[in-house]
C-alpha cells in the first residue's frame, strides 16, 4: 500500500501527466453535467410516464438505447451535428447557384 501511495504522489509531482488527469476528469465532468440538462421544449415527466409506449416515442427510445427517457442533450448523440452540416452544405451550394 506504501508503494502504491508512493507511486500517486510521483505521478502527481509529474506536470504533464498531473494536466492529462485533470483534462481527462474535467472532461467527464462535463459529460456527467450534460446528461442532466433537460432538452428545451420536452417535458421529461411525460417522458417517463410513457416509458413503456408502443408508439413512435417508444420506438425511438428503443433505438437510441433508452437514453430518450432522460431527454437531455447528450442523449441525442452526433445526430444534431451532422444535421446542422448537411443544412450547412445545402445552404452553401444554393447561394453559389444564385450568386454564379
Amino acid at each position: 500500500m506504501k508503494k502504491f501511495i508512493e507511486t500517486l504522489k510521483n505521478i502527481w509531482s509529474i506536470d504533464e501527466l498531473r494536466n492529462r488527469i485533470i483534462f481527462t476528469l474535467t472532461l467527464l465532468l462535463i459529460y456527467r453535467v450534460g446528461c442532466h440538462v433537460v432538452l428545451p421544449g420536452i417535458n421529461p415527466n411525460d417522458l417517463q410516464t410513457g416509458s413503456n409506449q408502443s408508439g413512435l416515442l417508444g420506438l425511438f427510445n428503443m433505438f437510441a438505447g433508452g437514453a430518450f427517457n432522460n431527454a437531455s442533450i447528450f442523449a441525442l448523440g452526433i445526430m444534431p451535428y451532422i444535421s446542422a452540416s448537411i443544412a450547412m452544405q445545402l445552404a452553401q451550394i444554393a447561394v453559389c447557384d444564385v450568386v454564379g
